[in-house]
């Protein structure tokens, strides 16, 4: 009995992540979860609001350096400068290293100062390039 029942809950578990996501997508809403349980339409990786500058720069450092993002349009007279502080130009950073490694929750870590998102950090003519996500889940 208490397989069924396990059984029946991922059942349920799925049957209310898929009907969750075909609202969303229906709503041209985004849902993400950090851990990959779930996702629809396109994805970014952004610094987090409450990192310590520190570890933000040092990380910006690594994804600038050794990652080998794309940070030139964070560099003076590119075309993310603007706005001129390290939450910015760290998004971007992480953005780009995000996309080009696959785009898992792995590849949005930074030793804890990134995180995945549904809303678009784009700002002005800085463009934040996607990844587009369908429907990734995880039921244990």
């Amino acid at each position: 009995m208490v397989k069924l029942h396990l059984h029946l809950r991922h059942q349920s578990l799925l049957f209310l992540i898929l009907l969750s996501l075909a609202f969303a997508n229906a709503a041209n809403l985004r849902i993400s979860e950090h851990d990959g349980v779930a996702a629809v339409g396109d994805l970014w990786c952004v610094a987090k609001n409450n990192a310590e500058d520190a570890a933000l720069q040092a990380a910006l450092d690594w994804a600038c350096g050794p990652g080998s993002a794309d940070c030139q349009p964070v560099q003076k007279g590119g075309i993310c400068f603007e706005p001129e502080d390290l939450q910015s130009h760290a998004s971007y950073a992480f953005n780009d290293y995000f996309r080009r490694h696959g785009s898992s929750p792995s590849a949005c870590d930074f030793s804890g100062v990134a995180a995945i998102t549904g809303l678009n950090p784009s700002h002005g003519d800085c463009k934040f390039p996607a990844r587009s996500a369908q429907v990734l889940f995880n039921v244990n």
